[in-house]
């Protein structure tokens, strides 16, 4: 099978399956490297993290790794990647986004994640563990915002609990039932496109206020 970004999205569940066959216990530390980068550096809110941790469950069901071992390490993980980016914010802090034409610190991105931190205040770090891009800079805003690190901390470990947990469990309980099994593929894309309705919602919504604002204005 040829590699290429899309084909890897799509097929994370062969992918996964070859790697486990070829890599054996090392397979972790892939899995923990791949949730670490996504939740840790900021320049990495594309990797799949939804749609690999309910592959990683369904993998697990079918003895390809140990359940218990895989949900630890991907919730130590996912912690210690926030609290990497949450350094990362406190020390760099916007610093990284002065350029607005930069393609990898984007300032919309950045952007969003304050709107979003504005609205919902510390429970954003609990709340953007299931919103693909702001996750990845919601920590880093919290570090900019200096939010004390046990009260963040405390925010990273229940979002994590209920990301990797919740995922990883779905998928070990259902994604080798025969339909999803079948229609894996499928499913994968509607994980992704479900974890993007939230921020497309809240985009429209900032637009339709700021709409609303302007005309009342005049």
């Amino acid at each position: 099978m040829d590699f290429n970004p899309l084909d890897l999205i799509l097929h994370l569940d062969v992918y996964l399956d070859l790697l486990v066959t070829n890599y054996g216990p090392w397979i972790y530390a892939i899995l923990f490297l791949v949730i670490f980068c996504e939740t840790g550096l900021v320049v990495m809110p594309f990797l799949p993290g939804d749609s690999l941790l309910f592959i990683a469950g369904a993998v697990a069901a079918g003895g390809g790794m140990d359940p218990v071992l895989l949900g630890g390490l991907l919730m130590l993980a996912a912690i210690l990647g926030d609290s990497t980016n949450y350094v990362i914010g406190r020390t760099a802090g916007e610093k990284l986004f002065s350029n607005p034409n930069s393609k990898i610190f984007r300032r919309d991105y950045l952007q969003k994640t304050h709107d979003f931190y504005d609205k919902h205040g510390g429970k954003t770090v609990t709340l953007a563990r299931f919103l693909p891009i702001i996750r990845t800079f919601a920590p880093f805003v919290a570090g900019v915002a200096r939010m004390p690190y046990p009260r963040f901390f405390g925010f990273s470990v229940l979002g994590t609990i209920l990301w990797v947990g919740g995922l990883v469990t779905l998928g070990y309980f259902f994604g080798n039932v025969p339909f999803i099994k079948k229609n894996l593929s499928l499913l994968v894309v509607a994980i992704i496109l479900l974890s993007l309705v939230p921020m497309i919602i809240g985009l429209f919504r900032s637009r339709f206020s700021g709409s609303n604002s302007k005309v009342e204005s005049r």
